[in-house]
């Protein structure tokens, strides 16, 4: 499941009829995906995702130790440093560390052995964060078997939901992340919602 390439499949196939709805289920690995496209302010289009419901227990993220059990601001050692994590699936692993130092951090060296520590069997997502005020996030991520890259919507949703289960933040947060801004709402049904543009950078043709 890829939190920005829901948003921009939502775009391309009501942009191009493939559907005439602006709101659309969609059947993912992650369950059902339901991407809603917003009227267009005049500058880009916003697609708003129904992530789901996060999942929190070890065995759903999945993690080894206690199945039931939830990591939240639980210490980890790696490479001889100490990082206090939160972990949380999206349908698929997030593991969320709170830092002032987001912007100085050398993502590769700290990400990478994170990414591939035991407690993790099929390896995990790596956000930093900081936060600005109860509404404002600031995040930048190392993605499991890609690395660094500029934005991670799955991510920054599990962000979010690990920054209410610290206590850091409101339910309703603007992210900053390198590639832009999302809005997240972790709601009271208990689905995150996932706010967010949808920009069309480019087009080729597939020869075959």
């Amino acid at each position: 499941m890829c939190g920005n390439g829901i948003r921009c499949f939502a775009r391309y196939v009501y942009e191009n009829g493939l559907l005439d709805k602006t709101e659309l289920s969609v059947e993912t690995l992650a369950g059902i995906i339901r991407p809603k496209l917003l009227p267009a302010d005049g500058k880009e289009t916003l697609v708003c995702v129904d992530m789901g419901e996060p999942r929190l227990n070890r065995g759903e993220i999945p993690m080894t130790g206690e199945p039931a059990g939830r990591v939240i601001d639980v210490p980890l050692v790696v490479g001889g440093a100490d990082y206090r994590i939160t972990c949380v699936s999206m349908g698929n692993p997030h593991c969320v560390i709170f830092t002032d130092a987001v912007e100085e951090l050398d993502l590769p060296t700290l990400g990478r052995p994170i990414e591939g520590h035991p407690w993790f069997p099929r390896k995990t997502n790596v956000e930093f964060v900081k936060v600005l005020d109860r509404q404002n996030l600031r995040m930048r991520v190392w993605e499991r078997g890609a690395g660094v890259t500029l934005a991670c919507g799955t991510g920054t949703c599990a962000t979010v939901v690990a920054a209410v289960l610290n206590d850091k933040t409101d339910r309703k947060v603007r992210v900053r992340l390198d590639g832009g801004e999302l809005l997240i709402e972790w709601r009271d049904d208990n689905h995150v919602y996932m706010t967010g543009p949808a920009v069309e950078v480019f087009r080729g043709e597939y020869l075959l």
